[in-house]
């Protein structure tokens, strides 16, 4: 573990995107790694990692949903769409779509099925909740965020105008948006290369370095969690997203 560096982290096709960020946020090196848990066997060892996936899964989903999706919908406005719904463990942990959501329906009141935009990121919430609970220790260096939360803090509590894609494709204004802000946070440099990986895309790079800008706070402990004080869920993982 390198005093610190930080990393923001976000899913893309080939596994994750990490941006490594040391004191100074010019200092920025991204790479994508196969594993979640490569991230920490990272040259940087970064001793915060912020990243974009539900961490504490409830056993049981109550009627307005899992905490953090509840507390932080509400501030994006018309970027509100981009939380999706996260269901119990135990439907994350379902073998297929079918029945994910005839477990969701069982553990959630109102019943309610899985979302097929949740049910495709399913494999990396696991991997995520396996890695903190067979090694605990992780569990007070990993922080679960959300880009468009993070963009909303570096805009000045102000939900962004623009999406960053329209039917699936890139967005110019948005992800212009979105440069502007990192760039105005430290990251100019990073922006301006626009390094992306292989097996990434642009707005993967983009959410990453919104991610590490939030991991930045979270180390300068002005960073706060919705809701507050964070939740736990039955194996003591926090349940908070945090900007």
């Amino acid at each position: 573990m390198t005093p610190g560096w930080v990393a923001g982290v976000d899913g893309c096709r080939s596994g994750w995107v990490a941006a490594f960020v040391g004191p100074d946020p010019e200092d920025v090196r991204v790479r994508a790694v196969k594993r979640f848990t490569d991230i920490f066997a990272a040259p940087e060892r970064p001793g915060l990692v912020a990243v974009d996936i539900p961490i504490g899964l409830p056993a049981q989903i109550g009627p307005q949903g899992r905490g953090p999706e509840r507390a932080v919908r509400p501030l994006l406005g018309d970027r509100q769409s981009s939380v999706f719904s996260v269901p119990s463990r135990a439907a994350i942990y379902a073998p297929d779509y079918r029945e994910a959501c005839r477990v969701a329906l069982e553990t959630s009141n109102p019943p309610k099925k899985v979302s097929k935009q949740l049910f495709m990121i399913a494999p990396k919430i696991r991997e995520v909740d396996e890695a903190l609970r067979n090694a605990p220790a992780l569990t007070d260096r990993v922080f679960e965020v959300h880009p468009e939360v993070a963009f909303w803090r570096l805009n000045g509590g102000r939900a962004l105008a623009e999406p960053k894609k329209v039917k699936g494709r890139p967005f110019a204004p948005g992800l212009a948006l979105r440069r502007s802000l990192l760039a105005d946070h430290g990251f100019s440099k990073a922006v301006r290369q626009d390094i992306v990986p292989p097996g990434a895309a642009i707005d993967d790079l983009l959410d990453a370095l919104a991610c590490a800008a939030i991991a930045r706070r979270i180390l300068a402990r002005v960073a706060v969690p919705f809701p507050t004080p964070p939740l736990r869920d039955e194996f003591g993982l926090p349940v908070a997203i945090w900007a």
